[in-house]
């Protein structure tokens, strides 16, 4: 992994160091200010980069620890004889070395002054109003809750009460959430609820990345360039890829948070543990088990295919799956296909292109992600093959989905109800179809069935569908 060349910083004498560095731990070269000067500013905290404890070295920014991960080079600066150490796990973020410090702010701490901000007339669902009071509650009281909605039940809009009391409490936030486009999402929706407060958007390459706000939107790897620096921490999809998987993500966002702060997760798909701790009152939680146009959520279909991927690498789409997508067609309904991997769907997109002229193939490593994805929302698309990419942070007012080789280890239980979440979305058209084609059913189908079954039950004995 290449180190990312930072953008050339000018330094300044006159820089008001405790607005730069307040909750941030940062190199010398992310700061412009003379490094000589730096070192013997007041309230400036200098800390070591990497920290050798027995044999072993752990990188103070990212929380890394993983001997692996480190590497050592001869270095000009320390001209150490085994050479210097640095770490290669957050490396894109500019070098962490043994002879690099870190510099905090340690003097007086920035004030924000204590006032409502709040400019919205929407109204939440009951089941969005119990858990924005029980998000209330968690900023009044400093706690940890998670907030377990169903995909589509307005998690975003749950949140802005609790933010609103943490600014009249003259509290600092951090929405944190594992991806880029969700930031650029939120982002704005949040200047427009908070128009009279600055609110600083965080992801490679912002311009947000040295301006100190009351609400800053981030994803979580930002967050290694923070400490102790957030009164409230939300968490907004806490079960995705990378967060879930990566500790030291995971170890960003306590290291960003105050020790007496608020921690609030967000997730329509708990792991498994969390789901379990729930259900034995370990884990303080608030569940929006339904959607706020009350209408329930889709089930999937299970629909057997035989050896779909068989079939379709010696150049023929299995009958269930030609059927299902000719009937989008013929009805002029848009439809998400997921396939478990890139390389089969390059390989299918031709098959396709004979189905449906009107269609694109999609995922992470494509260029033109984003633009084919707001063609599909111009309904300039009708048929869009994707991998797991698109299985949660996009919303199509009416569409229908399916997967290919649901049994695949890729789509765990998480995944399978987050792409069943994409269907029925939208008020105007609340109902749709989910299909899983299978060659034998996995246990993660069968909980995912489960999962979606059981909040509509929920949602049925709390009133909150009309059906």
């Amino acid at each position: 992994m290449k180190e990312r060349k930072l953008t050339p910083i000018t330094p300044s004498s006159s820089l008001d160091l405790s607005t730069y560095l307040s909750g941030r731990s940062l190199l010398a070269s992310e700061i412009p200010y003379p490094e000589e000067k730096l070192q013997k500013a007041e309230h400036v905290h200098v800390s070591p980069g990497l920290t050798k404890k027995a044999n072993s070295w752990q990188c103070n920014r990212c929380g890394n620890s993983k001997q692996r991960l480190f590497g050592n080079f001869p270095c000009a600066n320390c001209h150490q004889e085994e050479g210097c150490y640095y770490c290669r796990s957050c490396i894109m973020m500019g070098r962490v070395s043994s002879c690099t410090p870190l510099y905090q702010w340690a003097g007086p701490a920035l004030e924000i002054v204590p006032a409502s901000h709040l400019v919205w007339d929407g109204e939440l669902s009951e089941g969005q109003q119990y858990a924005s009071d029980e998000a209330v509650r968690a900023v009044e009281t400093a706690s940890e809750l998670l907030v377990w909605a169903v995909c589509g039940a307005g998690k975003t809009e749950v949140l802005f009460q609790a933010i609103d009391k943490a600014l009249q409490l003259g509290k600092r936030i951090c929405i944190a959430t594992p991806r880029t486009d969700v930031v650029l999402e939120l982002a704005p929706r949040f200047k427009k609820v908070f128009p009279t407060i600055s609110v600083a958007a965080l992801y490679g390459g912002s311009e947000d990345r040295h301006l100190f706000a009351p609400l800053t939107i981030s994803t979580t790897h930002q967050l290694f360039r923070f400490k102790d620096a957030f009164d409230v921490m939300v968490v907004d999809e806490v079960d995705a890829f990378p967060f879930s998987y990566d500790e030291n993500l995971q170890w960003a966002v306590e290291k960003a948070t105050k020790q007496i702060g608020t921690r609030i997760f967000l997730t329509a798909t708990p792991s498994e543990k969390w789901q379990h701790e729930c259900t034995q009152g370990k884990r303080p939680h608030v569940k929006i088990p339904a959607r706020f146009h009350r209408h329930p959520l889709p089930l999937p279909t299970f629909k057997w295919t035989g050896n779909w991927e068989k079939q379709l690498r010696k150049g023929r789409i299995p009958a269930p799956i030609a059927k299902w997508v000719q009937q989008r067609k013929d009805s002029g309904k848009q439809a998400l296909l997921f396939l478990p991997n890139i390389e089969l769907m390059d390989q299918v997109l031709p098959l396709f292109e004979k189905l449906n002229p009107s269609i694109a193939a999609v995922h992470s490593e494509d260029p033109e992600r984003k633009e084919k994805v707001v063609k599909m929302r111009r309904n300039e698309i009708s048929l869009l093959l994707t991998t797991t990419i698109l299985e949660r942070g996009v919303t199509f007012p009416n569409i229908d989905v399916a997967v290919i080789g649901a049994e695949d280890d890729i789509f765990t239980e998480a995944a399978l109800v987050q792409i069943a979440g994409r269907v029925g979305r939208s008020v105007d058209f609340p109902t749709g179809n989910i299909t899983f084609f299978h060659f034998g059913r996995s246990r993660a189908m069968l909980r995912a069935l489960f999962h979606i079954d059981l909040m509509n039950k929920t949602a049925r004995k709390q009133g909150l569908i009309d059906e």
